[in-house]
């Protein structure tokens, strides 16, 4: 009987490169971080940010918890990169509400939040960072940083006022306060008036906030 020698016989499996712990394949990386972003939306909006979990976040977007601690960290970080993106039209359209004559930005102001709130597409995350901020300290401070960074300060920087900070807060709160009403507590007559009646009756109180005497 002949004996086996070292080249006999099939070769053994060549060891593949050790995946490091805790990190995603490349594979999958690639629209997971989509995916649980959008998961985070829904979650937030149905539920608020009190009673959303990284855990269900996870389950909505069919995903093992680690990887959303491995995307974001903590649950406040998933909600202020949910708040960045949903910010994402605001900051395509906020040059242009900046652009053009001063004495005309209120109605560009007032012409773009409405808009987006009109859009189904913007209006669900939009729903879902203020149900969420109006019910959480944490929420709310985040809400915060990312209106005073993006949009308030550059509105208040073209304004040649004093009081341009408390200017621009101010017809922010005008705008927030009908988006409250018409798209989340939905009161009548608001909620269903015609958005061009709207802005035709807020824009000039939003510019007398920014501009007036």
């Amino acid at each position: 009987m002949t004996g086996v020698t070292a080249g006999d016989g099939p070769a053994a499996p060549t060891p593949g490169p050790a995946r490091r712990r805790g990190r995603p394949p490349r594979t999958e990386s690639a629209g997971t971080r989509d995916r649980i972003l959008d998961a985070a939306r829904e979650e937030f909006s149905a539920r608020g940010y009190d009673k959303t979990s990284v855990r269900g976040i996870a389950k909505t977007a069919g995903v093992d918890p680690a990887l959303v601690h491995h995307y974001f960290g903590t649950k406040e970080r998933v909600f202020e990169a949910a708040v960045e993106v949903a910010f994402g039209p605001v900051l395509d359209e906020r040059e242009a509400v900046l652009e053009g004559p001063l004495d005309e930005v209120g109605e560009r102001m007032t012409r773009m939040i409405i808009g987006l709130w009109e859009n189904p597409v913007t209006r669900a995350p939009l729903l879902a960072i203020v149900r969420s901020a109006v019910n959480n300290d944490t929420a709310a401070a985040v809400f915060r940083h990312l209106v005073a960074s993006h949009l308030l300060r550059r509105i208040a920087g073209q304004l040649d006022r004093p009081d341009a900070e408390l200017r621009a807060e101010l017809a922010a709160a005008q705008l927030v306060g009908i988006a409250m009403i018409r798209y989340v507590i939905r009161v009548e007559p608001l909620a269903s008036a015609d958005p061009e009646d709207i802005v035709r009756r807020v824009a000039p109180v939003v510019q007398g906030h920014l501009t007036g005497d």
